[in-house]
């Protein structure tokens, strides 16, 4: 398709809410069944009060439109904070203002809450759209003379559209593949002896512990049900010092995006791992516990998703950001992709610098990883 063609008609508009962009024009950019970025999940999030300014997040999605038709989207915020985010650039932050500059508010192409990777620049994969929105991006900061724009999590694919001036930053995550295994004990097959052991020794204690877990689609919950999940997951935001961001109405909202793993005892829902699925993919997304039980964590959040990933045929199951403890369980390191634009040419500098000596560690602990595989023939992708 011609660029110069592009270029000469097409519209960038701007939308304070999701549901100015009807869903179907929307999700008819989408390249795959990713659900973060479906209308539905992020009218979700709007809707429900998660996203809010006085939380830092303000929407300001993206909207190429030729002769008044949609053609390309991409999910966009003004951020006065860098929380719910997962790409940690408090640093630069701390680093700009004490230079005398206003770091916040900055652009973020990405999914709330969501360390998901998964496209951003909704064009059905045309490149030159793509271009467009990256360009987009950049003169939209530029207008509203921010420090920055920031896309985090990108696809691979996407990640090579964005130019030389955006800086790159690189991540692991920790993700299970499936192999074709024909149950939970065909896949323990394939992990060497002492991961093997490990596994089954911290599934007998839990199945000891006589709590009744159960699989269940996110449309069956009722109302009480939808309650006692969304009390767990405050619960252990708080203990934990997070800010839990997600409502009830959220939580309801999911409806058939949502699958749970609950453990019941004598008083009801005891604890709680919630996923999403779409496009073969599993996503694992909250956990909350009221009893501390041994292992429990590691049945709802792991082993329960894959027991559902094997039984549905799913290619992959991503449980999420962070742990190494992951590996041990079947998950291999992949690495996750953002791109960076700061629009002070020395600030730039001075941070690509600093990204110089942080990609070249990310690369030595991917290798590290990576020789630490759990499968007992090597890496088992």
């Amino acid at each position: 398709m011609d660029s110069w063609h592009h270029h000469a008609v097409i519209e960038a508009r701007f939308h304070e809410n999701i549901a100015d962009i009807p869903a179907a024009d929307w999700d008819a950019l989408r390249p795959d069944g990713n659900p973060f970025v479906t209308h539905a999940f992020l009218h979700a999030l709007e809707d429900s009060g998660c996203v809010r300014p006085a939380w830092g997040w303000q929407a300001h999605h993206l909207g190429l439109y030729e002769h008044g038709r949609l053609r390309a989207a991409a999910p966009l915020y003004l951020k006065g904070n860098s929380h719910g985010e997962f790409v940690f650039d408090w640093s630069w932050a701390a680093a700009w203002e004490r230079a005398g500059g206003d770091y916040y508010p900055k652009l973020l192409c990405g999914v709330p809450y969501s360390p998901i990777p998964g496209p951003r620049l909704l064009a059905r994969g045309d490149a030159t759209l793509q271009r467009a929105l990256v360009a987009a991006l950049r003169r939209e900061a530029e207008r509203l003379n921010l420090s920055s724009v920031h896309a985090n999590f990108l696809c691979d694919d996407e990640a090579a559209l964005f130019g030389a001036d955006w800086l790159a930053r690189s991540d692991v995550q920790f993700h299970w593949h499936n192999r074709g295994w024909r149950d939970f004990d065909d896949f323990l097959a394939a992990l060497n002896h002492k991961k093997r052991a490990n596994i089954r020794h911290e599934r007998a204690r839990v199945a000891a512990g006589g709590l009744r877990v159960e699989w269940r689609g996110g449309d069956t919950l009722d109302a009480a049900e939808w309650d006692a999940v969304h009390a767990l997951y405050l619960a252990t935001f708080d203990a934990k010092g997070n800010h839990a961001a997600l409502t009830p109405g959220f939580f309801r909202r999911l409806g058939g995006l949502a699958q749970l793993a609950l453990a019941r005892d004598a008083d009801g829902i005891a604890a709680m791992a919630l996923f999403l699925e779409g496009d073969g993919v599993l996503y694992g997304r909250y956990w909350g516990s009221r009893i501390e039980t041994p292992g429990l964590h590691f049945e709802l959040c792991y082993y329960r998703g894959i027991e559902h990933a094997i039984e549905r045929g799913l290619q992959r199951f991503e449980p999420g950001a962070q742990g190494e403890h992951k590996l041990a369980r079947g998950f291999l390191p992949v690495r996750t992709h953002s791109r960076h634009l700061l629009l002070h040419e020395g600030f730039r500098a001075a941070v690509r610098e600093a990204l110089q000596h942080e990609a070249e560690s990310m690369d030595d602990y991917a290798r590290e990883l990576a020789a630490h595989s759990p499968y007992a023939q090597g890496d088992a992708r």
